[in-house]
């Protein structure tokens, strides 16, 4: 079910412009305590607030290290077609800035049975490895990390990576200067034990995940994380209000839950990125086309809940129990 939020006042105690699209953002808590404790591939929810009081709240990856709870650091990427939030902490947000930030939840965690571990990440996809090195190497695992960008001024905490405690353990791939990633290759001879983790653009999870199908690796041994949550596609259909019996009509290319905001409904949602699971709604009646990344694919097979941010029907009717 849903997870469960506690949203402590922040502050922020340092920018960093990392590459020409990316900054660091250091968080303390406001009132000098430390942070929660967390686990590598843990995320935060930040929510943001501008000066005409719309409120924007997004997911972002933990990168520091896990032992270190005085602060946490985060990595934002200024989207193109920004819906507020990377705008918002590009623009406004500066040292002494206040955010409320969520307790942390990890949905991309490293599997502790696995013998080996291969990181593969893509662009601003390498901010849930930057905390998953430092737990592997503290545990004494056995891991590689590859990390792919377009260009080495694109490529974020490059540096960091190739001269700290990991650079051995580290692979870089620059596209501009011909050096491609081999999926085929670097997942073909893998140990039975091994698993393979993926973050970054889409095109890069999904050909992770198909070559390691052609390659015959289970799915549980494949763990991915995608930072953008899905396009809202797929044709209009009739959304029904258990509660009320109210009937709306969800339009091509509009979410669920932008359809019941506009009729005045108030549902809880932090994320709207399908990750935090705030928004977890019974279906009732209908199916539901899943695109969260909350729930497990039992969960979505099940038929029986949905991330209504990002999730859409499947069919031409849907009741749910709102």
């Amino acid at each position: 079910m849903a997870n469960s939020y506690q949203m402590l006042a922040a502050r922020v105690i340092g920018v960093e412009q990392v590459t020409p699209l990316i900054k660091r953002f250091t968080l303390v808590r406001q009132d000098g305590q430390p942070l929660p404790d967390f686990t590598g591939g843990s995320h935060i929810i930040v929510q943001m607030k501008d000066a005409d009081g719309r409120q924007h709240s997004n997911a972002y990856s933990l990168m520091s290290d896990p032992r270190q709870t005085a602060s946490y650091q985060i990595g934002v990427r200024l989207e193109e077609q920004s819906k507020g939030g990377s705008a918002f902490m590009h623009q406004q947000v500066e040292v002494g800035t206040e955010l409320m930030i969520s307790t942390p939840n990890n949905l991309f965690a490293i599997d502790p049975k696995a013998g080996k571990h291969i990181l593969i990440a893509g662009g601003i996809g390498i901010t849930p490895f930057l905390s998953q090195v430092h737990e592997l190497r503290d545990a004494g695992a056995d891991y590689q990390l590859h990390y792919a960008f377009r260009s080495p001024e694109h490529g974020a905490f490059h540096d960091e990576l190739s001269a700290g405690p990991h650079a051995e353990r580290t692979r870089t791939y620059a596209d501009s200067l011909g050096q491609s990633l081999n999926l085929a290759e670097l997942l073909g001879n893998l140990d039975s034990d091994a698993h393979v983790y993926v973050c970054g653009p889409k095109p890069l999870i999904d050909a992770v995940i198909a070559t390691g199908k052609q390659l015959g690796l289970a799915d549980e041994r494949v763990h991915w994380e995608q930072f953008a949550a899905a396009p809202i596609t797929g044709g209009a259909f009739t959304l029904v209000l258990a509660k009320s019996g109210q009937e709306l009509r969800v339009e091509e290319g509009m979410s669920i839950l932008k359809a019941i905001e506009k009729a005045n409904v108030d549902v809880e949602c932090l994320c709207r990125e399908g990750v935090c699971g705030t928004c977890e709604t019974r279906i009732l009646e209908g199916q539901a086309e899943h695109n969260d990344q909350y729930l497990s694919d039992d969960e979505k097979a099940a038929q029986q809940t949905m991330m209504i941010c990002v999730s859409r029907a499947r069919g031409e009717r849907l009741v749910l129990d709102l």
